[in-house]
């Protein structure tokens, strides 16, 4: 973590969002990371996204866990709330948070290492319980703090600074994630943010468990020539699947025509928008097809990025559970404590 405040001076032209923040309003603490380093990027675009969906600073609650990217929390969203927990428990502490108050925007940031090795127990479960969060794994396939040992999501045959061979099978957190049932699933790269900043808003107004996977390079230990996660790889290995925007909910628009048919909508602002359809072979809302087209491409070589599929009815725990709509961390002593009857009648429901 660093201890360095960002000067709190703004230029009277920056522009304002919403609520009359500047984007710099969003921002943390002056980084310590690599200069360069892909993390910085992703934390960049958190501000970014944020700032543009006029978020409310102290509405959310940033969690990490240990390693180079759970350091990140701390250069975004500086009046947020922020939690570091042990490597790799973020995701039970971020469950239990949310579960006593539902009503806070819930950000996880995670590394490859705190996500797929220690703690890919805690993301297993986070994830097919359904939690309304948004989970950013910063992706670089080393362990940076310790000088750049493979992590378990490095690929077979990429090859360390070192010039180690890797020979383990790689963990892909974006193929687990849709296996066990996240309702939205994206991977991104650092080093584009043009697609990186709308999978961000897209998952913050997701009402489930929203996962992105970010490639980010790590420039000390990770962005050589033997490197599948290095700037220049991903960059030639990109299968970008969709080109993205993000638009905050207004009253529907709809329109019917037929594919190859142009079209004039007149949008909200009074603009008009000129559409033309084309035929696409790649449909997020298909989970198995979304499965199958990621193994594709890997065995092909190439690294998808993009919206890899959105269940846009999706349920969080708070909807399996039945809990109340009020914050538990808000109920008084007779809700939580409302007698013994209650409580004879929950007993006799298990027998």
């Amino acid at each position: 973590m660093t201890y360095l405040p960002k000067p709190k001076l703004h230029h009277p032209s920056l522009a304002c969002n919403a609520l009359g923040y500047t984007r710099r309003d969003y921002e943390g603490k002056i980084s310590t990371l690599c200069a360069g380093c892909g993390h910085d990027s992703i934390s960049a675009a958190i501000v970014r996204a944020c700032w543009e969906l006029a978020i409310e600073p102290h509405r959310v609650a940033k969690l990490s866990g240990i390693g180079c990217s759970s350091k990140t929390p701390d250069y975004f969203l500086g009046p947020s709330h922020g939690f570091n927990t042990v490597h790799g428990r973020m995701p039970s502490v971020l469950t239990g948070a949310n579960l006593a108050n539902r009503d806070l925007l819930y950000l996880g940031v995670s590394g490859d290492g705190d996500s797929a090795s220690i703690g890919i127990g805690q993301f297993v479960h986070a994830i097919r319980r359904g939690v309304c969060m948004v989970y950013i794994v910063e992706n670089n396939g080393v362990y940076g703090l310790t000088k750049g040992q493979f992590s378990a999501t490095a690929d077979i045959g990429s090859v360390s600074k070192k010039g180690v061979v890797n020979t383990d099978a790689p963990i892909d957190l974006v193929g687990l994630a849709l296996q066990l049932g996240a309702t939205y699933v994206a991977r991104g790269f650092s080093g584009d943010k043009e697609q990186l900043v709308p999978l961000i808003k897209g998952a913050i107004a997701h009402r489930g468990a929203a996962i992105i996977d970010v490639i980010s390079p790590c420039v000390a230990f990770n962005n050589h020539a033997g490197s599948t996660k290095s700037y220049d790889y991903v960059r030639e290995h990109n299968d970008a699947i969709n080109r993205l925007d993000f638009i905050t909910p207004r009253a529907e628009i709809t329109v019917d025509y037929a594919p190859g048919e142009l079209i004039e909508v007149e949008q909200h602002d009074g603009s008009s928008l000129r559409l033309r359809k084309l035929d696409t072979a790649y449909d997020p809302s298909d989970r198995v097809a979304a499965m199958t087209y990621v193994h594709e491409r890997q065995a092909a070589g190439e690294i998808v990025t993009g919206l890899l599929y959105v269940d846009p009815e999706a349920q969080d725990l708070h909807t399996h559970l039945k809990t109340v709509a009020t914050p538990l961390n808000s109920l008084d002593a007779a809700a939580l404590c409302p007698g013994a009857a209650v409580l004879d009648k929950i007993n006799a429901a298990l027998r």
